[in-house]
C-alpha cells in the first residue's frame, strides 16, 4: 500500500520535492528521473510539480541548485597545502559527496543499456595496443625529457584525464588555450625532471 500524500504548502512542500527528485536521481539514475517518480517520492502529485517547474530539466536544475546550497561541503584546514587538497579530494569522492553523487548519477543512466562502465568501453576500443601517449613518453625517456621514475599508470593517463574532464564538464571539445594550458602547467611540471 502507498503511503498517503501528505499535506504541505510553500516552502516546506518545495523542499520536499527537490529533496525527494535528489534522492530519485542518485537511487535511480537520469533515465528513471521523471515526473512521476519524483511526485511518487515525494507523497504528492504531478499537477504540483507542473506548477513549479516547466518540465524534467527545470526540476532537475532545481534539485541540484538545493542540494548544493543545503549540504555545502566542508573546507578542511590541516595546516598546510598539500594536506588540503588531498582532504578535499579525499571528501569529493565519498559516497555522500553532492558531486560524486551527481557524477555517478548522470554518467552511469547514459551507460546503463550498455552494460559497461567508460573505463571498460576504452578498454575494449584501445584493446592491446600501446596508447599514443605510452608511445610519446617512451620516446621522451630515451630523450631524457622525463623521468622514467615518475612514468605510474596515473601520471601516464594524466593528459588524457584533463581531456576527458573537461568534456564530462563542458560536453564540448577543450579549447586549444586549454590543452596548452593543460600540458604547460599540469603534464610538463608533473612529467619532467626538478631542475638542479
Amino acid at each position: 500500500m502507498d503511503a498517503p500524500k501528505t499535506r504541505r504548502r510553500g516552502a516546506e512542500l518545495e523542499a520536499a520535492i527537490l529533496s525527494a527528485a535528489w534522492n530519485q536521481l542518485v537511487e535511480e539514475g537520469y533515465a528513471r528521473f521523471t515526473f512521476d517518480t519524483v511526485a511518487e517520492r515525494a507523497r504528492t502529485s504531478k499537477p504540483v510539480l507542473y506548477r513549479r517547474w516547466s518540465g524534467r530539466e527545470a526540476l532537475l536544475r532545481a534539485a541540484i541548485r538545493h542540494r548544493g546550497a543545503s549540504s555545502p561541503p566542508a573546507v578542511p584546514d590541516t595546516g598546510g597545502l598539500r594536506g588540503d587538497l588531498i582532504e578535499t579530494l579525499r571528501n569529493a569522492s565519498t559516497g555522500e559527496s553532492t558531486m560524486a553523487a551527481l557524477l555517478t548519477a548522470l554518467v552511469t543512466s547514459h551507460f546503463e543499456d550498455i552494460g559497461m562502465t567508460p573505463a571498460e568501453l576504452r578498454a575494449e576500443m584501445i584493446g592491446s595496443r600501446e596508447t599514443s601517449v605510452t608511445t610519446i613518453l617512451s620516446r621522451a625517456v630515451e630523450r631524457g625529457e622525463v623521468d622514467a621514475a615518475r612514468l605510474t599508470p596515473r601520471v601516464v593517463d594524466l593528459p588524457f584525464t584533463l581531456l576527458r574532464h573537461e568534456y564530462l564538464m563542458t560536453f564540448a571539445p577543450p579549447s586549444d588555450e586549454a590543452i596548452v594550458e593543460f600540458v604547460d602547467q599540469i603534464v610538463l611540471p608533473v612529467l619532467q625532471p626538478a631542475a638542479h
